[in-house]
Parts: structure tokens; C-alpha cells; sequence
């Protein structure tokens, strides 16, 4: 039995987690999976019920879990909360005590959404990009950090970008793994022109190539971060899957993201070491936010979470069957004209969040 953790959280996570429980249920129901699952409180809602954004009791159970699925969290309603007990400080305690080192950001463009692009349609039509983004090191966690006051009375910020051998060959070599069930092409992204860090991180990348992959058929190229950036919006199609540090990997994601035209269709997935057992932790999410301005009217996407799903099914219980057939549902449905008002186009039927569950379980049938 696959034991799933779901953490719908705030704003429109409740709503867009409900047509997941709809394909979890379909799934079971023809026999493609059987799915033990628990649901638990993050964010606004968990401090609203027990003072904080995660309580132990909910973090206990995301370490048993085989995979957590997380919608979305945050809202106005709690801007005002000590930095510490703010709702985001309930994901990122998942992260951190589920030791979630890769962060993998797909930025696919649907056929149907060409048009959706800021892009003109021949740079991005078949875009199939993976950004594997390390997430637990790097500037934003290194030492010392922090302001302080110098004696002429002016002030100083500090953030340390630091990253050792272990913390590199890790999200190096998931990249490569996934490379190898793709175009068997990595791109690895740095400043080692300017950064110690970088050149450090081109020099341990290059040397696991070349001990591990290039046997395999895989192939190594090096970038600078800001050519990389450069290139993700002149000729996005190069690149199969890019491997990066934290910062560049936080700025680059966001870029690819909208070659796609919509934060409301990419999903996401942040992945732990392997135990002994090969099993990794995993939370899954939509890239999207909370959209508390939405919230409760039943007309968010709920696509982005559904994709994030057919990621876990893949990466985590090794259901790449299933998986394709969600992602060819998706596909399907945007085919036939429909969108929600996110990515609404002219000449196509807008639809409320329930109403695109129901089509995409429409599909399914019609494909299983």
C-alpha cells in the first residue's frame, strides 16, 4: 500500500487537492493503484488549529509517509504573524526535516497553450525543460549571515554562498539519473568565472560526469548563470535537463516557468536522499501560490496539482503508466478547448475548477 500524506494548506490548496482525491479515488476504483492516505493541516490553517505552521504530530507523519502532496499556503489573514510562525515556515520545516536537497521544475509547453507563451510559438512549441535546483545549501542557508551595525554607523549585510563536495555530487547525480530516462543531455549552470563556490561546483559535477555518466551516454556542458538565462528565453529548446545551484536555480525556474504561459499548469517536486531501503522522501507541489483573492469560488486550475500528482506517481511509486495517462488526460482536455479563467484564450470555454476535475476524469476513462 502506498502511504500518501495530503496537505491541501490555504487559500485555494483545498479546492485544487479535492480533484486529486477524485483521480485517487478513480484509480483505486479501476484497480491502477491502491493508495493509503492521510490528510493533515500546513500553513494559516495549521496555526490557526494548533499555534503553528506545522505541528509535530503532522511533521511525524510526513516522515512515515511514502510521498506528500502540498497545495498551496500563505494568505493575508496571517501577514501579520511573528516571522517564525508565519505559514511558509511550515513548508520550508518540511523541507528542512525532510532533508528535500532537489528540487525538480519541469517546464513543459502544452501544444494547446502555445499561443499562452510570452514567446513566439516556433522557440517554445514541444518546450520539455527539467530544472533540478539543490534547495538546502548555498547562500540562502550559509554561515554567517545577518546585519549589523559598523562603528562608523553605517550597516553591513552578510550572506555566505558556500557548498561542499557531498552537496554537490547529490543533486549532480539525480540530474544525471534523469537525464538518463530523457535526451541524456545535462546542462550545468555557474558563475565559475567569478565565484569560488562555482568553480568548485564545475570542477565535482565534471569530475562525477566523467567517473559515473559518460559511459552511460550522457552528455556534460557548462553554462555561466547568466547566459543561462540569456538562452532559456532566445533558444529555450537546447537544454534537456539543467542542473544548478540554489539562487541561480530559484531565478532560472522562475524564467522557465513562464515560457509556459501559466504559473497555474507547472507542477514541482522536491526530493530527499535514498535510504537504505532506495526509498527517497518526496513533496510534491504546484508551483502557484495561495491566490487568496480566488479562494472559494471554485475557479482556480487545478492542473498544476494534478501534474504534481502524475510527478509522485512517477519519481515516488514508480507509476509511469498512470502517470502518462494523467499527463495525456491534461493534454487531452486543453485539446478540446477548455481552460480555466488563468489561462483562459479567446475563443475557448472558460470552466470552474470542479468542471475541469470532471472533464479530466472524463478523459481518463475514455484512455483507460
Amino acid at each position: 500500500m502506498n502511504k500518501l500524506l495530503v496537505l491541501p494548506g490555504d487559500g485555494i490548496g483545498p479546492e485544487v487537492m479535492s480533484q486529486v482525491m477524485r483521480v485517487i479515488e478513480w484509480l483505486s476504483r479501476k484497480g491502477r493503484g491502491e493508495f493509503s492516505v492521510k490528510e493533515g493541516l500546513v500553513g494559516g490553517c495549521a496555526y490557526d488549529a494548533h499555534g503553528a505552521p506545522l505541528s509535530d504530530e503532522t511533521m511525524a507523519e510526513a516522515m512515515a509517509a511514502d510521498a506528500v502532496l502540498l497545495g498551496a499556503v500563505g494568505g493575508p489573514k496571517w501577514d501579520n504573524l511573528p516571522f517564525a510562525s508565519k505559514p511558509e515556515r511550515g513548508l520550508l520545516r518540511l523541507r528542512k526535516e525532510m532533508d528535500l536537497f532537489a528540487n525538480l521544475r519541469p517546464a513543459v509547453v502544452f501544444d494547446a497553450l502555445v499561443e499562452a507563451s510570452s514567446l513566439k510559438p516556433e522557440l517554445v512549441k514541444g518546450l520539455d525543460v527539467l530544472i533540478v535546483r539543490e534547495l538546502t545549501g548555498g547562500v540562502y542557508f550559509g554561515e554567517p549571515r545577518g546585519i549589523e551595525t559598523l562603528p562608523d554607523g553605517t550597516r553591513r549585510g552578510v550572506n555566505t554562498q558556500v557548498y561542499t563536495t557531498p552537496e554537490i555530487e547529490r543533486v549532480a547525480r539525480v540530474a544525471f539519473d534523469l537525464a538518463l530516462k530523457r535526451d541524456r543531455r545535462v546542462c550545468s549552470v555557474d558563475k565559475a568565472n567569478v565565484m569560488e563556490s562555482g568553480l568548485l561546483w564545475r570542477e565535482e559535477v565534471t569530475r562525477l560526469h566523467a567517473a559515473e555518466y559518460k559511459d552511460k551516454g550522457i552528455e556534460l556542458s557548462h553554462m555561466y548563470a547568466d547566459n543561462a538565462a540569456m538562452q532559456l528565453v532566445r533558444k529555450p529548446k537546447q537544454f534537456d535537463v539543467i542542473v544548478t545551484d540554489n539562487l541561480f536555480g530559484d531565478l532560472l525556474s522562475d524564467c522557465a516557468a513562464m515560457l509556459t504561459g501559466s504559473l497555474g499548469m507547472l507542477p514541482s517536486a522536491s526530493l530527499g536522499p535514498l535510504d537504505d531501503k532506495g526509498r527517497r522522501r518526496a513533496l510534491y507541489e504546484p508551483v502557484h501560490g495561495s491566490a487568496p483573492d480566488i479562494a472559494g469560488k471554485d475557479s482556480a486550475n487545478p492542473l498544476a496539482t494534478l501534474l504534481s500528482f502524475a510527478m509522485m506517481l512517477r519519481f515516488s511509486f514508480n507509476m509511469d503508466d498512470n502517470a502518462s495517462l494523467i499527463e495525456q488526460a491534461v493534454q487531452n482536455v486543453l485539446k478540446g478547448g477548455l481552460r480555466t479563467a488563468d489561462i483562459m484564450q479567446k475563443g475557448m470555454a472558460k470552466v470552474s475548477t470542479t468542471v475541469m476535475g470532471d472533464v479530466v476524469l472524463r478523459e481518463l476513462d475514455k484512455l483507460a
